[in-house]
């Protein structure tokens, strides 16, 4: 359950600095940047949804026990 735990803060951190990146790339006029911080939200967006996924299987599974 830790490594869950530290795998949902690490996508969270991802998250948070990809949205950072793509409000610096668009100011700078960097739209590639912006377009690479985009798609890197998107990739941790993904694998949260993902570990929330598992997360309430693995809840829903331990309940029913």
């Amino acid at each position: 359950m830790g490594k869950k735990i530290a795998l949902n803060v690490f996508y969270n951190l991802g998250l948070i600095l990809s949205v950072f990146g793509i409000f610096w790339g668009y100011e700078n006029k960097q739209y590639l940047v912006v377009l690479l911080f985009v798609l890197t939200a998107a990739f941790f967006f993904y694998v949260k949804m993902q570990l929330v996924k598992d997360l309430r299987k693995t809840l829903k599974k331990k309940q029913d026990s």
